[in-house]
């Protein structure tokens, strides 16, 4: 066996752990939290490895919700009732409590309350004033409710445009970058879309590209859902334009709930291509006329997830009595002894176990990582094979491409001539067995571990350990 993948106590590695990363030990007072408010952890023996899906929430934000629920009656918000007044309040407050999250002035940033993080990308997407001569620039490793945009772009006239990221750490062509943003038309529409984080290869850009992107005459559309988990975004040092955000990603719960953060400026410039219940202040069926509410209102449609935005607030105070820089040093720590854990392991042929898509270190990337396992032969194990066998073990992780597309064509080097011949050998429709078939011998998603505020060194040490158990055996025999 190499010495690599020789078994260690979790008490030795854990002290080789802290003399390589002796900072870790300023977040000990997470252990406790761990110990009193997420003690449902330990108590099922459960390694949670997925918080760029979602995060997880503190039992004592469920105590103060259901005492808020518990102690008063609140009515729809669309109403001046005396069951409603004090709803209309709280969710005032939660706008209040978002931007003072963010540091985002509230004279320059409003707060649209949308059910998610794509729900807020759709409203940019379906109102941006795209049209002939406009363009679309994103980078290849957005979320897929990014990419959507580009239909509306589209059909509207504009020209789509990608920027490539470069296998194997997947950062992004600086080069094809700047050349891309000098392309903004004087006159035309221009929106840059681009992720704070991948959430694919943890990769994090560079804040720096919105200044630059404005100064060129771009709109920044910034996708910051798998960042602000584990990273401060300051809005009175960075002004994107628009801003996605789920709020489960942050704190666990509540689900259903996500803003649009946007410049007010901004704002102004969409075009809402209808109008609902909740965003007009006055429609007529005889006139045919309808009048939007001025600012987030007119684009909160129907009636807002009311009862659950208080618990946003109580969220945000968790997460700020806790320290966004604390979570950001745990969770720096953990990924980096992880990663280079699983690169010294090796079959005793002295191939890779694991290849891991983005970079190898702590240095432009968060605390995701994606990887797939291979046998000593150099054959990859089936992704979904390797989460069945890390749910028998307890380790919650996460398979497939996670609605990152570009990342997952680039890491799994799958070329665009596959591609076009899958999707032209299709006429109606492609399921995954139907492209996994297509594109035959290659992996066609991946292995995805990723680490939060509740992440401990016990749960990286038992996913190490999982990773072992296909030390030597074939892709066959597994």
């Amino acid at each position: 066996m190499p010495a690599s993948c020789q078994p260690v106590s979790l008490e030795a590695a854990q002290a080789a752990f802290l003399q390589q990363y002796p900072e870790f030990a300023t977040t000990a007072f997470l252990d406790d939290l761990r110990a009193s408010d997420y003690a449902r952890l330990d108590k099922g023996d459960h390694v949670y490895l997925d918080y760029t899906g979602g995060g997880l929430y503190a039992e004592s934000q469920i105590r103060t919700h259901l005492e808020f629920l518990s102690s008063g009656v609140f009515g729809n918000t669309h109403s001046n009732n005396p069951a409603s007044q004090p709803m209309n309040e709280h969710v005032d407050k939660a706008r209040a409590s978002v931007l003072e999250f963010f540091s985002a002035s509230p004279e320059e940033y409003a707060v649209v309350f949308t059910p998610n993080a794509s729900g807020a990308l759709k409203l940019v997407g379906e109102s941006y004033p795209f049209g002939p001569g406009g363009l679309y620039l994103l980078t290849f490793d957005n979320h897929n409710s990014v990419n959507g945009i580009r239909e509306f772009a589209k059909a509207k006239g504009a020209q789509v445009i990608y920027t490539p990221v470069l296998p194997p750490d997947l950062l992004i062509d600086e080069a094809r970058l700047t050349a891309n943003l000098g392309r903004a038309r004087r006159g035309g529409q221009s929106l840059f879309a681009y992720p704070a984080q991948s959430n694919f290869s943890g990769v994090q850009h560079s804040l720096e590209w919105i200044d630059r992107a404005q100064a060129h005459g771009w709109d920044v559309l910034l996708d910051a859902a798998a960042f602000v988990p584990a990273n401060r975004l300051d809005l009175s040092r960075w002004h994107p334009d628009f801003v996605s955000i789920s709020f489960y990603k942050i704190f666990g719960y509540p689900t259903g709930v996500g803003c649009l953060l946007a410049r007010k400026a901004a704002l102004k410039k969409l075009l809402r291509p209808w109008f609902s219940g909740g965003t007009i202040t006055v429609a007529s069926v005889q006139a045919g006329r309808y009048y939007l509410q001025e600012g987030p209102e007119a684009f909160e449609d129907g009636t807002l997830n009311y009862l659950a935005l208080p618990a946003v607030e109580t969220g945000l105070r968790h997460i700020e009595k806790i320290g966004v820089g604390n979570i950001h040093t745990r969770v720096r720590c953990l990924t980096g002894w992880l990663i280079g854990e699983l690169q010294r392991m090796t079959h005793s042929n002295g191939n890779a176990i694991v290849r891991i898509y983005g970079p190898v270190d702590t240095r432009s990337r968060g605390g995701t990582v994606t990887m797939n396992f291979y046998d000593p032969q150099g054959r990859f194990v089936d992704h979904e094979l390797v989460e069945r066998r890390a749910a028998e073990h307890r380790i919650s992780l996460r398979t497939g491409c996670f609605c990152n597309p570009g990342d997952g064509e680039l890491a799994l080097e799958i070329s665009s001539d596959e591609l076009t011949a899958c999707f032209v050998s299709s006429k109606e429709r492609l399921s995954r067995d139907d492209f996994r078939r297509c594109i035959d011998a290659k992996s066609t998603g991946a292995v995805r571990v990723s680490m939060g505020l509740a992440t401990n060194f016990s749960d990286a040490f038992r996913f190490l350990h999982f990773s072992r158990s296909f030390l030597d055996k074939s892709s066959e025999d597994i």
